[in-house]
């Protein structure tokens, strides 16, 4: 593991110089894959125009790009471009859109607002809502499909299904209204470290699922091998877990207008969090420790892996 002395001065600066790089970086991420994300949408006449303008305000609702970033940035330290992973880094990205399309849905966590935006069952409707998002998933895989060479598409989709699917994303989001409406009737009375592990087991799936997903497929896209796959899949499941525990100190914690969504719904509806299960202390230095975790895993990467790094610190210490 590299040391505090080891890495570049990015990566050590305090927070608010560290957002600014982040902010940069991702800034960078948003200018490149915005304009390939307006071009996958730009579908033939056969598609109805009212559910292309629920796929376009879903996918091109302002965000941070985080998982196009990932993307972008794991083929680069494993030796490929951010061109050769574009095509991974927008499938990705529609996955996400289509998953927070059906999160939002009245049947679901019944959210009127994303991304500072209206939902899109509330911009539109409920049925195209589900519409957009069942259009999404294809999509997403088309774009695997014919826009990464042919000995990478077929593994490359293969990564993202099964990270899309009952045994991830899905299923992490099956058990997590599951245990929201008390389907799991014991939940409650579970240790401490019960309800923890069953919250790190929802939120490895339906929150580090994609994330694990999106540097797997950038390192497919860049020819990178096992070693730099098993690398990388450390890290994603370290930042994966620290992101979700600072999502729920934002939602304990932040403000609807820093986070362009409704905040506080999950204590209203008795939600297990980590900030509700072990205190918002032991909350905040879980998800340090996480941090730090995936740092570590970086360690092979050397020096350009600087930008992964300052994303996994600045992960745990973001308003927004």
């Amino acid at each position: 593991m590299s040391s505090p002395a080891d890495l570049p001065a990015s990566v050590t600066a305090p927070a608010a110089e560290l957002d600014a790089t982040v902010q940069a970086t991702l800034a960078a991420v948003q200018e490149f894959i915005d304009p390939r994300l307006e071009v996958a949408t730009e579908l033939s006449d056969d598609a109805p125009p009212r559910l292309v303008a629920a796929l376009r305000h879903a996918l091109l609702a302002p965000g941070k790009r985080l998982r196009p970033a990932l993307a972008l940035e794991a083929a680069r330290i494993c030796g490929g471009s951010w061109e050769q992973a574009a095509p991974a880094a927008v499938a990705v990205e529609m996955i996400h859109a289509y998953s927070l399309v059906h999160d939002d849905l009245p049947a679901m966590d019944d959210d009127d607002l994303r991304r500072g935006r209206p939902t899109c069952h509330r911009a539109f409707d409920e049925a195209t809502a589900i519409l957009c998002g069942d259009a999404l998933q294809p999509l997403a895989f088309a774009t695997l499909a014919r826009g990464l060479p042919a000995a990478t598409a077929g593994e490359a989709c293969h990564v993202l299904a099964v990270a899309a699917g009952a045994e991830a994303l899905v299923g992490g989001q099956a058990d997590d209204l599951a245990a929201e409406r008390g389907w799991i009737a014991d939940l409650a009375d579970k240790t401490e470290a019960d309800q923890v592990r069953w919250m790190e087991r929802i939120h490895r799936r339906k929150t580090g699922c994609l994330f694990l997903a999106a540097l797997d497929l950038g390192c497919l896209a860049a020819g990178g091998d096992q070693a730099r796959r098993d690398a990388l899949a450390a890290y994603g499941r370290a930042f994966g877990l620290a992101f979700q525990i600072a999502d729920d100190l934002l939602d304990a914690e932040g403000t609807e207008a820093d986070l362009g969504k409704r905040v506080g719904k999950d204590a209203d509806r008795g939600k297990l969090t980590f900030p509700t299960v072990i205190g918002v202390a032991a909350s905040r230095e879980r998800a340090e420790e996480l941090a730090a975790e995936a740092v570590a895993a970086l360690a092979p990467f050397g020096e350009p892996a600087a930008s992964l790094i300052t994303l996994a610190r600045w992960i745990v210490s973001r308003r927004s």
